[in-house]
């Protein structure tokens, strides 16, 4: 599979930010039939799975469902989960090709989250762990339904919203882990399931 295959020819990237950190759009980085085939692939074969996180004491099931897969030894917490990997898939592996020279980086690991239908979210956060290192850099391929997501700087408060769309990759480096956090907020009209596939290094 050649990574012209899967790519549209747009040289255009859009910057969302260079402001404490990077984001960078690449709209339509997949073709529409192959993020439709990827969708229906991953979200009958990638081992999903219910996480609960510790938060003020109680065990709290994420609105999300999530699979981690990586290089051996690549493992992850956060806010009280832990991660093991499961072995790549090949569809993963052919992405994880793809993906590092357009990121500029290499990564040993992704975390796919599965968000069901407009109830599912993830809560303000930064992907901040210390196994990240301080300057990660982080591939976010959307496959699925379109979804808002929000930016907001920690010091000034300022926020960044974009609508991200099935193809969509969204490449995160420099300091924006550091001060800047992210969200993806419920939303008040239908929708259907999204896949998000975030791959990023895992330091040993």
């Amino acid at each position: 599979m050649s990574l012209q295959a899967d790519l549209f020819a747009s040289n255009h990237p859009q910057v969302i930010t260079n402001e404490d950190g990077c984001a960078v759009l690449h709209r339509s980085w997949l073709k529409p039939e192959r993020s439709a085939e990827l969708f229906t692939e991953l979200s009958a074969t990638l081992a999903w799975q219910q996480t609960h996180l510790q938060m003020y004491g109680k065990s709290i099931a994420i609105p999300r469902l999530n699979a981690w897969y990586g290089d051996a030894g690549s493992f992850y917490s956060y806010s009280g989960a832990h991660f093991a990997p499961h072995p790549w898939v090949n569809a993963l592996q052919v992405l994880r090709e793809q993906l590092q020279p357009v990121a500029q980086a290499r990564f040993n690991s992704v975390l796919a989250n599965l968000y069901r239908d407009e109830r599912d979210s993830v809560a303000w956060h930064s992907d901040d762990e210390h196994e990240l290192g301080p300057t990660p850099t982080i591939a976010s391929l959307s496959l699925g339904a379109e979804r808002d997501f929000v930016l907001r700087h920690k010091q000034s408060l300022r926020q960044l919203r974009v609508t991200l769309h099935a193809g969509d990759l969204l490449i995160m480096s420099g300091r924006l882990q550091r001060c800047w956090q992210h969200q993806l907020p419920k939303a008040n009209v239908p929708l259907g399931p999204r896949i998000n596939l975030t791959y990023r290094r895992v330091l040993g």
